[in-house]
C-alpha cells in the first residue's frame, strides 16, 4: 500500500477508523485545514458518514476493510479503540502508518495492560488485581474492602463493562459471564478530572487546562474548564502525569487521562488515545480544538496554542430524554433548535445527526463566560431544552438578557 497526497489538494489524507461523532467533528477540523478525512463507517447513517465525502463502508474488525481504508492514506487513526490489535500490527508490517501505533493503543484497549504499565512506571492508580474466580475477588476485598469495582478488560465505554459488586456471589455471576476481569478498589474520590495532551511523532507536546467531568449513569454529562478550585500545584501535577504517560507509551495524537481526585492527589482511571468527550469544550473554548490538534499531531505538524479564550467554559452533553421517547408530542427537533438559538444566542450547539433514543449522546452545547454558576446554568438550560423540550425554572435566569 502506498501513502499518497490527495490528487486534487496535494495535501495529506488522514483515514479514521469509526464513523461516530468524534470522526464527524474531526472532519470539520480537517475541512478548515484543507485536508481530506477518510472515514471507515459501518453504514451511511453514522454521524461522520452523513457529512464526509470520502467514506469507506465496512467493519473495523475486518482486516480487509481496514486495508481498503488505509490504501493511499497518509496515516490511519481512530475515533474509537475497538480495533483488533493484531490487525493494526499487520497494517504496520505492511507499511501503513498508524497513529497511535498498536503498541501504544493497546493501553487504551486493554485495562489490564494499562494497569501493569502504570505499575511498572510507578504512576498513581487505584489498588487493582486480575481476577479469575470469586475467591480472587474475596481475597482482594479482604485487603481493600467491599464493594469492589469489576471491569471487563476490553470493550467497555460510557459505563458499560463496569460493575460494582458487594459480595462474592455477585462477582461469581459476572466472572461466569465475562471470564477474567479487572478488580479495582472503589476510590473515595472528591471528583473526576481529565488531563488532555497532544503528542506528535517528533515528540512535541501540548496540554490543555485540567477539566472537571460530571458523570451520570456512567456517561459524561458536563465538563467544566478549567476544573473549579483546583490548585495550581495539583493541576500541574496532573498535566505532567499526562505528558509522562504520553511519552512513555509513545502516543501520537490525542491522549485523555481520566483521573480520580482524592484527598491525597490524583489517581489514573482510564486512557483514551483519540479526541475525547472531556475535550469538546475546546472547539469554542480554546485557540486550538482537540480535533484540529489531533490532526496536527498524527500528521507530525507543529502543534497549536491551547490557550483558553474565556475564563470559564462549560460543555453539557445532550442525552436523549423525553423528546427522544416514542410518542413525543412536544416541539420537533428543528423547533427546539430554533428556540434554543433565540433564548441562548451565545450558546454553541453541535448536533451529531444520530437517531434519537433515550440516554444516547445526541449532541452537546458549549457556553463561555466569567462566572461558573451563570455559564453552567446557560449550558444546562439549553441542553435540557433540547433533550426534554422544557426550560427548568431553576435556570430561568439563564436566558434573561439582564444576566
Amino acid at each position: 500500500m502506498s501513502a499518497a497526497l490527495h490528487p486534487h489538494t496535494g495535501l495529506p489524507v488522514v483515514a479514521m477508523v469509526g464513523g461516530g461523532q468524534l470522526a464527524r467533528m474531526t472532519h470539520q477540523a480537517a475541512v478548515a485545514l484543507g485536508q481530506s478525512l477518510r472515514v471507515l463507517a459501518a453504514n451511511p447513517q453514522e454521524s461522520a458518514a452523513l457529512v464526509a465525502a470520502d467514506v469507506r463502508y465496512g467493519d473495523h474488525r475486518d482486516l480487509g476493510d481496514l486495508r481498503v481504508l488505509a490504501d493511499g492514506a497518509t496515516v490511519v487513526t481512530f475515533d474509537h479503540e475497538h480495533v483488533p490489535t493484531e490487525h493494526l500490527r499487520t497494517l504496520v508490517e505492511e507499511g501503513t502508518r498508524v497513529a497511535p501505533g498498536p503498541e501504544a493503543l493497546v493501553h487504551a484497549q486493554d485495562k489490564l495492560v494499562l494497569r501493569r504499565a502504570l505499575a511498572e512506571a510507578g504512576e498513581p492508580q487505584p489498588a487493582w488485581a486480575e481476577v479469575r474466580s470469586a475467591a480472587d475477588v474475596e481475597g482482594f476485598a479482604d485487603a481493600h474492602g467491599w464493594p469492589v469495582v469489576l471491569k471487563t478488560p476490553r470493550g467497555g465505554y460510557d459505563g458499560k463493562g463496569v460493575f460494582v459488586v458487594g459480595d462474592a456471589g455477585a462477582a461469581a455471576e459476572l466472572l461466569e459471564r465475562h471470564g477474567t476481569l479487572l478488580a479495582e478498589q472503589r476510590v473515595a474520590m472528591v471528583r473526576e478530572l481529565s488531563a488532555q495532551v497532544a503528542r506528535s511523532p517528533f515528540g512535541q507536546v501540548a496540554v490543555w487546562p485540567v477539566v472537571e467531568t460530571v458523570q451520570r449513569d456512567g456517561v459524561c454529562a458536563e465538563v467544566y474548564a478549567p476544573a473549579p478550585g483546583l490548585s495550581d500545584e495539583l493541576a500541574t501535577a496532573a498535566q505532567e502525569l499526562a505528558v509522562r504517560i504520553a511519552d512513555r507509551l509513545g502516543v501520537a495524537g490525542m491522549l485523555a487521562v481520566e483521573l480520580f481526585q482524592t484527598a491525597d492527589g490524583v489517581l489514573v482511571n482510564e486512557l483514551a488515545m483519540r479526541p475525547h468527550n472531556s475535550g469538546h469544550w475546546s472547539i469554542e473554548g480554546a485557540r486550538t480544538s482537540q480535533f484540529e490538534q489531533h490532526l496536527r499531531a498524527v500528521l507530525d505538524y507543529p502543534l497549536g496554542s491551547t490557550e483558553m479564550v474565556a475564563p470559564v467554559v462549560v460543555m453539557a452533553n445532550v442525552l436523549g430524554g423525553a423528546a427522544a421517547q416514542e410518542g413525543w408530542s412536544g416541539p420537533a427537533l428543528d423547533e427546539r433548535i430554533h428556540h434554543l438559538m433565540a433564548h441562548w444566542p451565545d450558546v454553541k450547539l453541535h448536533w451529531y445527526g444520530k437517531t434519537q433514543r433515550p440516554g444516547r449522546k445526541l449532541g452537546h452545547v458549549t457556553a463561555l463566560g466569567a462566572d461558573l454558576a451563570e455559564v453552567r446554568a446557560r449550558a444546562l438550560a439549553a441542553a435540557r431544552y433540547l433533550a426534554d423540550g422544557v426550560v427548568d425554572a431553576a435556570f430561568a435566569f439563564a436566558h434573561d438578557p439582564e444576566h
